[in-house]
């Protein structure tokens, strides 16, 4: 029988039960009972464990088991522990890649950063507006012999499968003239005794059907017209060191309105050359004097002696025999490409190379200036600094074309050695200088081919290359030819130009074709229909 409630209370309040409370010993409920005369049932013993069926028969330490070929280490490895940067983490897990650009336009090679194959389309990714593309101008920076001709070569041959056509203005090395001829294009030798002649004031396009047009299209073509030639003139005369200043521009705007009937609404515009117009300003009318607010024919003559003398200079110096009369040259502009070669004035000094390549500028964008649509053109612009060293107006004359590529929807392609061909247009801190600088932001697409390491600080310094970016232009890009990195707004590109054996017969600069040149004759169609 259990003791009552009251019974267990008046224990634990006695002295026995103090005492057996204070007790280091203790008791539990089975020995309680058994103070009362009770004894509580045994328990049931436990079921019977049933072991799982062990995988691991040995234990293996950890050095390994001990034995030949085992893996046994008599020291464990040590656990490194590495701190890097975000950039870095790639060289670590490699085949981790970001996404890379869409597959559309002229295949270039490979890009080893996303691990796929890497197209070029200049285009396309300024319609799309692709890693803030902007605009579809390129240029390329590349040493001599790192590939830098071939690549841009490349680029042209495999844009012709998409329609695009290719205009040469200005092949200073006759590094064009082997593609031009494999597709049955025979290239415009311009030089001292050469039969090409080029007018840079020709009209181009922009006179077609003249008569037929609204009067408000006339003016505004008109406009652009002389803009251009304006400019043209202020590059030419700033090459002989002299001030265009607004009296001079008014007085040569009103001479080339006088030579051209523009003034007189006739329904035609008279083409003219620059000899003619130096005529003109050394013996102006009655009507010029007049509208350019002189009170004497002589007042004129004095105040534009200095341009009446640059101009002259150039006619009787650098224009002659080239670029001194109507242009002789018969472009078919339906062909894949065209090139004007200047090799034939290498002789005769940057200056006259850099006048060549003025006249050149301006009558190029007149002939592509008003473009059929579906007209897409590469338009390469190598040795440009040449042209720029002329003077502010002449790299004026270079930004309006950068500016202007996205209305005429052509991919102005810019070529030069390193940053300093182009920073060294004039004094620090001048005008010209700061307009060059700017042309580099007016190509959205930037080829950086290998550097040395002096040239690879300038980049970094110009374009905020990050260090691994600039170790891949100095490094990895200088190993071997048509490697570049590629920047394609705020995208990032390390790529290996591909070439076919028929790829580097057309376009190795160095190595002229060693093959019977036939085996290489392709016909336009030929073209496509094998890079379709």
């Amino acid at each position: 029988m259990l003791p009552t409630r009251k019974e267990a209370r008046d224990f634990a309040r006695s002295s026995h039960g103090r005492r057996f409370a204070r007790s280091d010993v203790g008791r539990g409920v089975a020995q309680l009972v058994s103070d009362f005369g009770h004894e509580l049932p045994p328990l049931a013993p436990p079921p019977e464990r049933v072991k799982d069926h062990d995988p691991f028969t040995v234990m293996v330490g950890k050095h390994g088991i001990s034995g030949r070929a085992t893996g046994w280490a008599p020291v464990p490895a040590p656990l490194a522990a590495y701190r890097m940067t975000s950039e870095q983490v790639g060289g670590v897990w490699p085949l981790i890649a970001g996404d890379g650009l869409p597959s559309t336009g002229a295949q270039m090679g490979i890009d080893y950063l996303s691990g796929g194959a890497f197209h070029v389309d200049p285009i396309g990714w300024t319609l799309s507006g692709i890693a803030g593309v902007t605009n579809p101008n390129m240029m390329f920076f590349g040493a001599p012999g790192r590939g830098k001709s071939g690549t841009v070569k490349m680029f042209c041959l495999r844009m012709m499968a998409y329609s695009y056509r290719t205009l040469i203005l200005g092949d200073v090395k006759d590094e064009y003239e082997a593609l031009c001829r494999a597709l049955g294009v025979e290239p415009h030798a311009v030089g001292p005794g050469m039969f090409a002649r080029i007018n840079p004031l020709d009209y181009g396009p922009l006179t077609n059907d003249w008569s037929a047009l609204p009067k408000a299209e006339v003016e505004r073509r008109s406009a652009m017209v002389f803009s251009r030639w304006l400019q043209l003139i202020k590059g030419l005369v700033g090459s002989q060191h002299v001030t265009f200043d607004p009296t001079a521009e008014r007085v040569v705007a009103t001479a080339i309105r006088d030579l051209t009937h523009a003034a007189k609404n006739t329904g035609q515009l008279a083409e003219i050359t620059i000899p003619q117009l130096w005529d003109k300003l050394k013996d102006p009318t009655d009507e010029l004097v007049t509208e350019c607010r002189y009170s004497s024919r002589q007042h004129l003559l004095d105040d534009t002696r200095a341009v009446r003398d640059a101009l002259g200079a150039l006619v009787k110096g650098h224009l002659a025999g080239l670029f001194d009369g109507p242009t002789t040259v018969n472009v078919d502009w339906r062909a894949p490409i065209q090139s004007l070669s200047l090799s034939r004035l290498d002789p005769l000094g940057d200056e006259a190379v850099g006048v060549a390549l003025t006249c050149l500028n301006s009558w190029g964008r007149a002939m592509t200036q008003v473009a059929e649509p579906g007209d897409m053109r590469v338009i390469i612009r190598d040795e440009c600094w040449k042209q720029m060293r002329l003077g502010t107006d002449a790299v004026k004359s270079l930004d309006a074309d950068l500016r202007l590529s996205r209305r005429d929807g052509a991919i102005q392609v810019v070529i030069a050695h390193k940053p300093s061909d182009m920073l060294t247009v004039g004094d620090a801190g001048s005008q010209a200088v700061a307009i060059a600088k700017d042309l580099m932001h007016l190509c959205a697409t930037k080829v950086l081919l290998g550097q040395d390491d002096q040239i690879g600080d300038e980049l970094s310094g110009l374009l905020g290359l990050t260090p691994m970016a600039e170790r891949i232009v100095t490094d990895w890009a200088t190993a071997a030819k048509g490697r570049a990195l590629w920047l394609i707004g705020s995208h990032v590109a390390k790529v290996q130009t591909v070439r076919t054996s028929i790829d580097v017969a057309l376009t190795n600069t160095n190595d002229a074709i060693t093959a019977n040149p036939s085996e290489f004759e392709l016909s336009w169609s030929e073209f496509s229909g094998t890079q379709g």
